[in-house]
C-alpha cells in the first residue's frame, strides 16, 4: 500500500489536486495525499511539500486547508519540544470523567458493531493506515463513550500505525478528549455514515448530539484489557566506521536520503532499545523503516543506545537533527526544515500558532 522509493515518494507529492483536498479530505474516499508515513519518519519534511504545491502557483487562500493540515504537523511537534515529557500527560486540564486506564476489548478486537469502525480497524492492523477522521472516531468513542482515560488507547494506535508519530497522536487524542481542547469530540452514526460510505441505523451512536454526554457505557464498550505492547528489533550485526570522516545519525523520525548526501560520512541508523520501549511499534513499522532506510546510501543499522554507539566505535564528530526523542544525543544539532521555521514554542491552541504562520505566507505569496 506504501511505497518505500524515494522516487515514488516524490511522484505522490507532485501528483496532489490540493483544491480536491480540501473539498473530500473527511471523507474515507477522499482525496488524501497518504504522505503521513513518509512526513512522520522525516524522509520529506511538510516544508518540502508545501514549496512543491505553492511553486505550482496556487495561491495560499486557495489551498487553505491543505496548508493547515501539514501544519497541524508541526504544530504538534512544537508542542512536544515545549512540553518535553509532559506530552504524556494530560496538557490542559485533567480530561473528564474518565472510568479506566485500559481499553474496550471491542476496540482491540474490532468488534464495537460499528461497521465502519470495525473496518478501519482491521485495515489498521492489515495496512498501518487509518483515515485521520476515523481515528477520530475511535479515540471518540474510547475516551468520551467507553470512558478510557487517552494514554494507553493513544498508544494502541502509535503502535500500529506506519505514520506513528506521538506528537500528533498524543496531542489528538487529548484534542478529542478534551485534556487539550475545551470540549470533548464526538460523532453519531448519522456523521459516520455520511464521511464513511456507509448506511447503518439503531447502533449506540444513533442518537442526537445532546444526548451524549448521557449516555451510559454501551455494553460493548464495557468488557476492558489493558495492553503489553513490545517492539521487537533487529539482531545487532556489526558495522563498519571510518572515524576520519563525520558520521551521521538517523532514527525512527529522521530518514532523510537528501540530508548531507553530497558528503562522505558514515550514515548509521540508530534504532535504540530504550527508545521503542517508551514508544512500542509493531515488527510491521520496523520492517517499513528499515526498508525506506535504503533510500539513504551506505546506510548501516545499528541496535542499541547512543552511549554504546560512541563507545565502541569511538565516535567524535557527530551530526544529527533535532528531535524531542534525541536530546540525549551528543554533537552537532541541525534543524529540521519547519514550515515557518521563525514560528516556535509552545502555542496554547492551533488557531493561535496558524495566525503567525498566516503572516508569513502572505509576506512570500
Amino acid at each position: 500500500m506504501f511505497t518505500t522509493s524515494y522516487q515514488e515518494i516524490l511522484k505522490q507529492v507532485d501528483a496532489i489536486d490540493p483544491i480536491q483536498y480540501g473539498k473530500t479530505r473527511n471523507h474515507i474516499s477522499g482525496a488524501v495525499t497518504k504522505l503521513s508515513p513518509y512526513i512522520s519518519r522525516g524522509v520529506i519534511s511538510t516544508k518540502q511539500i508545501a514549496a512543491i504545491v505553492l511553486n505550482k502557483g496556487y495561491k495560499p487562500y486557495a489551498i487553505d486547508s491543505f496548508l493547515k493540515e501539514l501544519a497541524w504537523r508541526d504544530y504538534f511537534q512544537q508542542v512536544w519540544i515545549a512540553l518535553g515529557d509532559d506530552i504524556n500527560k494530560d496538557i490542559k486540564q485533567p480530561q473528564p470523567n474518565v472510568g479506566n486506564a485500559s481499553i474496550a476489548k471491542a476496540i482491540m478486537d474490532a468488534a464495537t458493531s460499528i461497521e465502519a469502525i470495525d473496518k478501519g480497524i482491521n485495515d489498521l492492523y492489515a495496512t498501518g493506515y487509518m483515515h485521520n477522521h476515523l481515528r477520530m472516531y475511535v479515540a471518540s468513542i474510547v475516551c468520551n463513550i467507553s470512558k478510557s482515560h487517552w494514554k494507553l488507547p493513544a498508544q494502541w494506535m502509535y503502535y500500529h500505525l506506519l505514520d506513528a508519530d506521538w506528537a500528533s497522536n498524543a496531542c489528538s487524542w487529548q484534542w478529542v478528549a478534551a485534556s487539550f481542547s475545551s470540549k470533548k469530540y464526538y460523532a453519531n452514526q448519522e456523521n459516520i455514515n455520511k464521511y464513511c460510505n456507509t448506511n447503518q441505523h439503531n447502533t449506540f451512536l444513533d442518537i442526537a448530539y445532546e444526548n451524549f454526554e448521557t449516555l451510559a457505557i454501551p455494553t460493548q464498550l464495557k468488557q476492558i484489557i489493558s495492553l503489553e505492547l513490545k517492539t521487537i528489533l533487529p539482531l545487532q550485526q556489526e558495522i563498519i566506521i571510518d572515524n576520519t570522516v563525520p558520521t551521521f545519525i538517523y532514527n525512527f523520525y529522521n530518514l532523510d536520503c537528501l540530508w548531507h548526501q553530497n558528503e562522505s560520512g558514515n550514515r548509521v541508523l540508530l534504532l535504540e532499545p530504550s527508545h521503542f520501549k517508551q514508544y512500542p511499534i509493531a515488527t510491521k513499522t520496523i520492517e517499513f523503516i528499515i526498508t525506506l532506510a535504503n533510500n539513504i546510501k551506505d546506510i548501516q543499522v545499528y541496535v542499541g543506545e547512543f552511549n554504546e554507539l560512541v563507545q565502541e566505535y569511538s565516535l567524535t564528530n557527530i551530526y544529527f537533527k533535532e528531535h524531542p526523542t534525541a536530546k540525549h544525543y551528543k554533537g552537532i544539532e541541525e534543524s529540521r526544515d519547519w514550515m515557518f521555521k521563525d514560528v516556535t514554542g509552545y502555542h496554547p491552541s492551533f488557531f493561535s500558532y496558524w495566525k503567525k504562520c498566516e503572516k508569513i505566507l502572505k509576506l512570500h505569496y
